[in-house]
């Protein structure tokens, strides 16, 4: 482990284009999904439903913050609609499953999704056994990253220091506060939507493209 990583005991990761490449393109199809429902809540046609959507997500973290806001819908129900999505985009990394076995210390997921969608990509992935928990967008009680509370509530949630503690997210946004609170973060810019928005230097250690890549490189395994 590099000497800059020694004191990390707790392995954070952002789950949508993070442990898997943008690439993938598996949130496009549950956007699609996202699309849909606002066109129906709200009776309007797919571009203006589109067009709700995005401005949603970029001023409240996610488009089903903004939709509890504006229109009080039932988060379960929306999750369970835009998370009937196939996962035939996704493989097994045996790399990434093998590099994170490697990682000294706990090992959690948190994302804004939620737990059952959680479960099925990191099975798909491979990676069903490899994290202690899914601290996901209920257990925020839904204030998503980027605020504060969702934070302050995965420290919470399962004791953690932050200052022993890295994140991992494909979302530049979404380390500002990790790094407030003193984790150590890491910046996956492989080019998912808006991943680059907000990017600063003085809130991101290390920035990468690969998480397998990069995990096998710090933990000792081959190139």
């Amino acid at each position: 482990m590099p000497p800059a990583l020694d004191h990390i005991d707790a392995w954070i990761f952002d789950l949508d284009n993070t442990l898997y490449p943008a690439s993938a393109d598996l949130f496009g199809l549950i956007d699609v999904r996202m699309g849909l429902y606002v066109e129906r809540l709200l009776g309007v046609d797919p571009v203006e439903a589109k067009h709700i959507q995005k401005r949603m997500f970029r001023e409240h973290g996610t488009t089903l913050s903004g939709l509890m806001r504006s229109h009080d819908i039932d988060p379960h129900e929306f999750l369970a609609f835009v998370h009937d999505v196939e996962m035939d985009v996704l493989a097994e990394d045996r790399r990434l499953v093998e590099a994170v076995a490697k990682l000294p210390g706990r090992k959690l997921i948190f994302t804004n999704g939620d737990a059952d969608y959680a479960a099925r990509v990191l099975e798909r992935l491979g990676l069903s056994k490899s994290f202690e928990a899914i601290h996901d967008i209920h257990a925020c009680a839904y204030q998503p990253k980027p605020h504060v509370a969702s934070y302050e509530s995965m420290v919470r949630a399962f004791g953690i220091d932050p200052t022993t503690s890295l994140f991992v997210e494909d979302m530049a946004r979404n380390l500002k506060p990790a790094k407030a609170i003193g984790m150590t973060t890491v910046w996956v810019n492989n080019g998912s939507e808006l991943g680059n928005h907000d990017a600063d230097p003085s809130f991101i250690d290390f920035e990468i493209q690969d998480v397998g890549q990069w995990l096998h490189a710090i933990t000792g395994g081959p190139e």
